[in-house]
């Protein structure tokens, strides 16, 4: 039971920040870290259960616009094909050194508060006037999307911010992001799971099933929410959360040192 109240909390944490820009990696590493869980949650094959939610939740959101994408409007297809690619490459290069030698407390506070300074940067300066992406758009969001690699950078948070740079309206730039995560997060999680054929299974379905549901719940209020509130409001409640929580990792770091 206990196990099972972890992978609910560990779903919600999941389907929350994988689109919210404070950044899905950080809450995962950092909770089992918090509070010392260990086990079937903080497996390879969990972390698969939790990701194939999320994507679960992009094609409940967008499958009408990847119809579209598919049937007429082509050229945004190539575009998401030309932003993948940077990730799906550094991805491939660098995924056993990220996961080995990036995955500190540290390197979170320092990633979650840069790119809160970044993301500032960027709403104060981008003109938020374009609804469309062309070439330049999809690489300079692509090359972004591959940096979030690294723990603390978020994924949606560094995307919409290069598309901010780039003069897209702020809305747009996140339904373009999320468009270009959907690829790029069941990329991911085959990898993972081509890893775990070698390592082998944790099998709890009940755990596995926990956590796909809650994520993809999560995931899908956590899109509707962005979106609806990027027409209106700023990221900067956002930077402000990223700033607060490294702080308040970058104390318990020390104090547990």
């Amino acid at each position: 039971m206990e196990d099972l109240i972890k992978a609910i909390i560990l779903g919600v944490i999941q389907g929350l920040t994988e689109f919210l820009p404070v950044s899905s990696t950080a809450h995962l590493i950092i909770t089992p870290w918090i509070f010392g869980w260990k086990g079937s949650v903080d497996s390879l094959s969990f972390d698969i259960a939790v990701h194939t939610g999320t994507l679960m939740s992009l094609l409940y959101c967008f499958w009408k616009d990847w119809i579209d994408i598919f049937f007429k409007e082509r050229k945004i297809l190539v575009y998401l094909i030309i932003g993948t690619i940077p990730a799906a490459i550094a991805g491939i290069t660098f995924h056993d050194f990220i996961e080995n030698q990036l995955r500190n407390p540290l390197i979170i506070v320092f990633t979650l508060v840069s790119v809160g300074i970044i993301m500032l940067i960027a709403e104060r300066t981008g003109k938020k006037q374009r609804d469309n992406v062309n070439f330049s758009d999809a690489l300079i969001i692509g090359v972004a999307q591959a940096v979030a690699l690294i723990p603390g950078v978020s994924r949606s948070g560094i995307t919409i911010t290069a598309g901010l740079f780039k003069g897209l309206d702020r809305a747009y730039a996140a339904k373009f992001s999320f468009l270009l995560s959907t690829p790029a997060i069941a990329g991911a999680a085959t990898l993972d799971f081509y890893k775990s054929l070698k390592i082998g299974y944790s099998h709890d379905y009940t755990l596995f099933a926990a956590g796909i549901v809650t994520a993809f719940i999560t995931g899908v209020l956590a899109i509707k929410f962005l979106l609806s509130f990027l027409k209106k409001y700023p990221l900067n409640v956002f930077i402000y959360y990223r700033w607060v929580l490294a702080g308040v990792i970058f104390l318990l770091y020390f104090f547990r040192s």
